[in-house]
């Protein structure tokens, strides 16, 4: 699972099998050791829910899924979700989860459980 985040927006991409995980289990998490402290993050699904919501406590981002959506995620043809999620203060967040696809270019990341990429032709 990749995560980015850049101002006001969090971008999560998840693999075939993190797909499939979350799809069957309605959890996927990692986490980055930061010495005495880690950073974690996480995509779940929620059943009370209609968009993408996130939250962040304890040094954790949560991106929570609509479960109706999540659950048939690994089987459909959807490649991501996003919702503008507004907070308290009048701010929104931009949320946005995808489909990790291999890139168009070669690089020295493993990317063999990626997504073949729509746009690479045969």
């Amino acid at each position: 699972m990749k995560i980015r985040i850049k101002g006001n927006t969090i971008r999560l991409r998840l693999t075939q099998s993190e797909v499939r995980q979350l799809s069957e289990t309605g959890n996927v998490r990692e986490t980055t050791p930061f010495g005495p402290t880690t950073f974690r993050y996480q995509v779940a699904l929620h059943p009370d829910i209609e968009q993408l919501q996130a939250s962040y406590a304890d040094n954790q981002v949560t991106l929570l899924v609509p479960e109706t959506m999540g659950k048939t995620w690994f089987q459909d043809e959807t490649i991501g979700f996003e919702n503008q999620m507004v907070l308290p203060e009048g701010n929104t967040l931009h949320l946005l989860l995808e489909k990790d696809f291999t890139c168009l270019e070669n690089r020295s990341e493993d990317e063999s459980d990626n997504y073949p990429n729509p746009k690479l032709q045969c």
